[in-house]
Formats: structure tokens, sequence, C-alpha cells
């Protein structure tokens, strides 16, 4: 089953190059639960491997649908309020440990949440609209939009290109990475939380 879901969607990625990699990642970042980091990887690999993409445009690509998508799920979030998150929670089973906890992260951290959430599981795909719904200033939501999605962009396409011969085992490793980031993501909102309260 994991075979086939990895082939058709390299067989997309083959066949609509750019326009597979903006649209995944596009609609990830809007808020739905499209894989759009297994297409970012394979588009990377594909960049390694046959030459049919090149790996800055790949970079280029997602980074700009990432952020575009984050906005979409922004304004989502900020017209259509609390009852459509509640709508949404349960059209894709997102569990409400899920919500509190980004709640939580917004309430401590602010907009630097959004840099931070891209790099955990789950959060990533509920961070935009999350931000429209509790009201943060969309211009500090962009500026860290689009931060999170270049950097996020960049070491997911790295990846995928300098481990172009190992796809198998990336596809594979891919959760425990996100695992890893997420702990340092959270150190570093620990930080900046400290720091913040001692300046105070």
């Amino acid at each position: 089953m994991t075979h086939s879901i990895l082939d058709l969607l390299r067989n997309a990625v083959v066949h609509y190059g750019y326009w597979a990699v903006a649209a995944a990642l596009l609609l990830e970042n809007a808020g739905l639960p499209v894989p759009g980091e297994t297409v970012l990887l394979l588009a990377s690999f594909l960049a390694y491997s046959e030459r049919d993409l090149q790996l800055p445009w790949v970079i280029v690509v997602a980074t700009i649908a990432a952020t575009l998508g984050d906005n979409l799920g922004f304004a989502l979030g900020y017209y259509g309020g609390r009852p459509l998150m509640a709508r949404y929670q349960s059209l894709f089973r997102i569990q409400d440990k899920t919500l509190v906890r980004g709640e939580s992260l917004f309430a401590r951290f602010g907009a630097a949440t959004i840099f931070f959430a891209r790099f955990v599981f789950g959060m990533r795909i509920i961070a935009g609209p999350m931000a429209g719904v509790l009201r943060m200033p969309w211009r500090k939501f962009l500026v860290y939009n689009f931060l999170g999605a270049a950097v996020w962009v960049t070491v997911i396409s790295g990846a995928g290109y300098l481990f172009g011969q190992h796809w198998g085992r990336l596809a594979r490793d891919v959760r425990r990475f996100d695992v890893v980031i997420a702990i340092v993501a959270l150190l570093a909102m620990a930080f900046l939380w400290w720091r913040s309260r001692r300046e105070r």
C-alpha cells in the first residue's frame, strides 16, 4: 500500500513537475491533510537522480506555495472563527489535545509559534487557521510564516537531494525527523519564553 502511494505521488511529480509541488504544498499549508512533505522529498530526490527538476526552483516554488497556503488557512480561520475550527477538527479528526497544545503555544510565544509549527507534526496543518481564529496580527503572521516556510522547505529539500540515493530509508525516517525537530523547536520556544519573562 505504501509503495503504491509513493509510486502515485512520484508519477504526479514526474508528469506535472513544479505544478505538483506547488499544489501539494499549497493545499497542505492551507489546512488539508495532503502529503506535501512527501511530495517535496520526492521532487528533491528527482532533482538529484533524474535532473527533471532543479533543486533551487523546487525550493522557490515550494516556499511560495507554502506561504500562500498558510495565508489561505489564516484567512479561513480569521473569517470563519471558532465554529469553522470546530467543523474542521471534526472533519479531519484532529485530536482535542492538538488544538489545546496549539492554543497554549500561541498564548505563550505568539507569532514565533508560526515559525516553529512548520517542524512539528500535526501543528503544520492547523497553525494557519488557528492563527486566524486567535486574531494574530497579519503582518507578524506573514513574516514568521515566510521565514518558517523558507527554512522548512530548504531543510526538507536539502535532505531529499543529499540523500536521494537512499529514498526508501528517508521516506521511512521522516516521522522521526519531525520528532527531533519538534524537540528542538520546543526547547527554543521555552528559551524565548524564559527570556521574555526575565526581561519583564
